[in-house]
């Protein structure tokens, strides 16, 4: 596999779980917090602070109004001119780019799909489920109450929508950005390794 492999999912898809097993299959590294992790230190940054600015985009307008700008339509302002949830945005495109020029990769998550849309061998991959598959793997896995679980799903994909709408101002669940869409409830999640290894291998 000379490919980068960016993955984004539904909350409770799998994908995190997914991205791993196909960066194992193809014994390449696989980035997901260590993206934080790695951008946290570079920077100074808390760790705490690049978990919490996704979680924070739970309705797009008022995000983008308590960010007050975005990243890629304020270029003249100058890193010191940005929000902290931007300059974070920044220090983590950057830790992303860094690890695709090292090479072969997973990366899940954090806009990586629109950050290294310019990159050459770049597939990326969009993993989705039905609602009851992915309440009932938060319940078990993620441990979520059982009266909160469908509520706490819907939030999260909110949340993910509206941070990958500011920071890119494109649709999160427009097909057209990914190379393959696929349905993890449909075959479960070692069949949709499969099948995505299928995929990559046909390539």
């Amino acid at each position: 596999m000379n490919k980068i492999i960016t993955i984004t999912r539904q909350y409770g898809s799998g994908g995190r779980e997914i991205g791993r097993k196909l960066a194992d299959a193809y014994k390449i590294p696989f980035f997901d917090n260590e993206i934080i992790s790695r951008a946290a230190k570079e920077t100074g940054f808390a760790e705490a602070a690049f978990e919490r600015a996704e979680d924070k985009a739970s309705n797009s307008l008022l995000y983008s109004i308590a960010m007050g700008m975005n990243v890629f339509s304020s270029q003249e302002v100058g890193f010191a001119g940005l929000s902290l949830d931007d300059r974070i945005f920044l220090a983590q495109s950057n830790v992303i780019r860094k690890v695709a020029e090292e090479g072969p990769c997973v990366i899940v998550g954090k806009c990586a799909d629109y950050i290294l849309k310019d990159y050459q061998d770049v597939v990326n991959l969009f993993i989705g489920a039905s609602p009851d598959f992915r309440i009932h793997r938060a319940i078990q896995i993620d441990a979520l109450p059982e009266t909160r679980a469908a509520e706490l799903v819907l939030k999260k994909d909110k949340s993910r929508a509206n941070y990958y709408k500011y920071h890119s101002g494109e649709r999160w669940d427009n097909v057209l950005n990914y190379h393959m869409s696929i349905r993890s409830d449909l075959c479960g999640i070692d069949g949709t390794v499969a099948c995505l290894k299928a995929y990559l291998d046909a390539m």
